[in-house]
């Protein structure tokens, strides 16, 4: 297999992944960061769990939404925004 044949479509769908799960893994640290420290800071529990639980529904959510993305970038989709 020559350079050209390695170089096909699985590495152009690999570099299409690598700027989401970068940005998701920043963005999922932040929010669990952020929940680590609504758990640490001396306020009642009440607000530990409304201030700490919407951190932690978003970095769920930023997961599910990186997961979507690798499905279309595997499946082509992309390229189909593209003609509009």
């Amino acid at each position: 297999m020559g350079p050209a044949e390695r170089n096909g479509m699985g590495d152009k769908h690999s570099e299409k992944m690598i700027a989401p799960i970068v940005i998701t893994a920043i963005m999922v640290l932040y929010y669990v960061g952020f929940f680590a420290v609504c758990v640490v800071m001396p306020i009642p529990i009440v607000l530990k769990l409304l201030f700490g639980l919407l951190p932690l529904g978003l970095a769920g959510v930023c997961i599910f939404v990186l997961v979507e993305r690798i499905g279309e970038i595997r499946s082509g989709e992309e390229d189909d925004l593209s003609q509009y």
